[in-house]
């Protein structure tokens, strides 16, 4: 099969999408945790910093990172028009 430019094109953006939200669950799971002990003089209702991002913080997160992606390939596989369509 011989790959078009609009498939490169498909390829680069999901590629991108991907590279940015890899880093922010990067950010989010190693960077916070290597800098607890200073996130723990922030205090957010009653809870340091870092004990919320281990507890419910970095979840919730990983859940929007989900959610992010699947909507935004939807639609980036409409727009190249190789979405699953009703049969």
């Amino acid at each position: 099969m011989q790959l078009t430019e609009q498939h490169r094109e498909y390829w680069r953006k999901n590629l991108g999408l991907t590279a940015v939200l890899l880093a922010i669950w990067f950010v989010v799971t190693y960077v916070v945790s290597y800098f607890a002990r200073e996130l723990n003089e922030i205090v957010i209702l009653g809870f340091p910093l870092a004990f919320y991002m281990g507890a419910q913080g970095a979840l919730i997160v990983y859940v929007l990172i989900i959610w992010y992606y699947a909507r935004r390939m939807n639609r980036l596989d409409q727009e190249y028009g190789v979405h699953e369509g009703e049969e």
